[in-house]
């Protein structure tokens, strides 16, 4: 499982519950950071309660709205949209601006001893779709999508950061925010397979996937993908060919039905390698872990290998990147 805290410090009772339960991982939020020597900090407690140096620290970072390291602890970034458009007009700016804020987002974060990032986003939004994934995404079509979320996480993999492509298989089309509400959507599959799976198709190697808590009534009309062995067993695994490691979205959002317990063991039994629980709420987190048995197996072996690129840094020259993204898109706050 990989777990949120639930401020810029660990409590007793988080101490106590992480060494006992050792997390695979854990995630921050905006709650969790202010300052960069406290960021350094936390994330050293973290790993010592589960005695692994090694330990995954993952974030949002995507740019735009998304983003939880703000000014001072790095500049505003714009969202994946204005990239999108960027290399609507010209292919080789726009994959050249996805590299490169990927790769100052892995400066920036490795700097506070973040490991990972969920980007990229590889969701492919329709006309009137809820806003939840928006200007988040990099273009409306798939082939946009697919080539700048290559490039954003060959960017980020670059400086040693882990991507993580979400939401898999695609996010899109929702109607509602999975945060609030299941969404449901009713596209036929040959109309998802050509729109919202292919760009997950294109990027199916990089070595760590966020499942959508999303309805594909073509293919489950009963389970989102998240809880659905079906979507993931036939379709994530098998159709798109992802064969790294597949996390769930967040537990705590309001899509998932049934108690903590429920549903990490649902996620888990429908084909998810690990389950993510973010708020840090201690009785939520609590019946999560009860359910979750230890890493072990084929999930095991992904979580090895997705580790492996980790801290594999191409040596780039920071100041003459920041200078490049700048020249290529205007400068950051």
């Amino acid at each position: 499982m990989i777990l949120g805290c639930s401020g810029l410090s660990l409590t007793v009772q988080e101490q106590s519950f992480f060494r006992a339960e050792r997390p695979w991982a854990f995630i921050l939020f905006a709650r969790n950071v202010s300052e960069p020597q406290q960021i350094r900090d936390l994330g050293a407690a973290l790993r010592d309660c589960v005695g692994r140096s090694d330990a995954p620290i993952f974030i949002d970072q995507e740019g735009g709205r998304v983003q939880r390291l703000r000014p001072p602890l790095a500049p505003n970034y714009p969202p994946g949209s204005a990239l999108g458009a960027l290399y609507k007009s010209d292919k080789t700016a726009g994959l050249r601006a996805a590299w490169l804020m990927s790769r100052l987002h892995a400066f920036d974060l490795l700097k506070v001893g973040v490991t990972a990032d969920c980007l990229p986003v590889l969701d492919v939004p329709i006309e009137g779709a809820h806003d939840v994934i928006g200007n988040r995404a990099y273009g409306k079509d798939p082939e946009t999508v697919a080539a700048m979320g290559r490039a954003a996480a060959e960017g980020l993999l670059a400086g040693g950061v882990l991507p993580v492509i979400k939401h898999i298989p695609g996010h899109g089309r929702a109607f509602s925010d999975s945060h609030h509400a299941l969404p449901v959507v009713d596209t036929p599959l040959d109309a998802l397979r050509r729109h919202d799976f292919a760009p997950f198709k294109a990027n199916a190697g990089i070595g760590m996937a966020m499942t959508a808590h999303v309805i594909y009534s073509a293919i489950d009309p009963n389970q989102p993908a998240t809880t659905s062995p079906i979507v993931i067993s036939d379709y994530i695994r098998g159709e798109i060919g992802f064969d790294g490691l597949l996390m769930s979205d967040d537990l705590s959002m309001k899509a998932l039905s049934g108690d903590f317990a429920a549903r990490a063991s649902a996620s888990l039994a429908a084909g998810c390698d690990v389950v993510l629980h973010c708020n840090g709420l201690m009785d939520e987190m609590a019946p999560v872990a009860s359910a979750v048995p230890v890493l072990a197996g084929k999930a095991l072996e992904r979580a090895r290998r997705a580790m492996e690129p980790l801290g594999h840094s191409d040596g780039a020259d920071e100041a003459a990147l920041r200078n490049e993204f700048a020249a290529l898109f205007g400068a950051v706050a």
